[in-house]
């Protein structure tokens, strides 16, 4: 009868809606768990910031371009901003995880997602601190879902970049350095364990 097909498939329907969030988070996040986020992190964040900081000054970068003034471009393919927030990320248990693996992997595709495209300038190849300093926080923290292939962009590019080119760079640059500050301190703020309290 209908009732009794309901009564052996309502256990086995309701065991798969309570597993399907747990499929769902880990599906979703390419970063590890096992890595906390510790002082070499935090460290490596802040100077990430400080060379970014840097690069917007450096005139060679951007030639006939005030880019102080410019608007910025955001990754607007993560949530960084709302899933790294402290008052969201207070938290205990699995919720705390599971909260945690959400900022880490919304970190992890904005790192990425810079990391394509600035190795892809012809110009901040020739300031490469910026660069080197992403790899290096890619590198400490999010070991387990490091791409193979990081390092093969990195050939120099040897045509010159247009102005468009550059103006784009520096509002990309913009962008980043505001996401890095979310990055710094959502990284500070899982490092201290302030999150779990």
């Amino acid at each position: 009868t209908h009732l009794e097909m309901f009564q052996y498939s309502a256990p086995a329907l309701l065991l798969l809606m309570l597993s399907l969030p747990v499929w769902q988070i880990s599906e979703s996040l390419p970063v590890m768990s096992t890595t906390p986020m510790n002082d070499s992190c935090v460290n490596s964040a802040r100077m990430l910031l400080k060379n970014i900081t840097q690069a917007l000054t450096q005139t060679e970068l951007f030639t006939g371009i005030n880019c102080t003034e410019q608007n910025m471009e955001l990754n607007t393919n993560t949530n960084t901003p709302y899933v790294c927030a402290p008052k969201f990320c207070r938290c205990s248990g699995f919720n705390c995880l599971s909260i945690k693996e959400s900022c880490l992997s919304n970190i992890w595709r904005d790192l990425s997602h810079y990391y394509k495209f600035f190795t892809a300038q012809p110009d901040l190849l020739r300031v490469p601190t910026v660069i080197h300093s992403l790899r290096k926080l890619m590198e400490n923290c999010f070991v387990e879902s490091l791409p193979t292939n990081l390092t093969q962009n990195e050939a120099p590019v040897n045509h010159a970049s247009t102005y468009s080119e550059r103006l784009n760079l520096c509002k990309t640059l913009r962008g980043f350095q505001v996401r890095t500050i979310t990055v710094s301190r959502a990284i500070s703020y899982m490092s201290s364990g302030e999150h779990t309290k």
